[in-house]
């Protein structure tokens, strides 16, 4: 499977509209920068879902009902991997992220700053 065309573009702004959103709530103090790490995994394998859920639902669709069969599986292949990709993102960050991250270990550059 290779990503190109509609699957690629469809992950790509799935994942920037939610990262755009997530780095918004950053700035505004809604989130802290952990959840902002677990939101970033998340974004990033809920694309991933999306590429993959446009690709092989047009191709399951293609193969039940040419032409229609192709849009319809390729909008619910597109659904299906966003939610899996999610899901599987937010697992992993949380894994990655909430468990091991002091509050203060994202902010090095800060500490290198004082010192220059």
């Amino acid at each position: 499977m290779i990503f190109q065309g509609g699957s690629l573009w469809a992950g790509v702004a799935s994942g920037a509209v939610s990262q755009f959103q997530h780095t918004l709530s950053l700035k505004k103090g809604n989130i802290d920068r952990s959840q902002y790490a677990v939101h970033t995994t998340e974004n990033v394998t809920g694309a991933i879902g999306v590429m993959a859920g446009v690709e092989y639902g047009a191709l399951l669709g293609t193969s039940v009902l040419p032409g229609i069969g192709t849009a319809v599986g390729a909008v619910v292949g597109a659904v299906f991997g966003d939610k899996i990709g999610r899901v599987v993102g937010q697992q992993t960050g949380q894994m990655m992220f909430k468990s091991r991250m002091p509050e203060n270990a994202a902010q090095p550059a800060a500490s290198i700053q004082s010192l220059l």
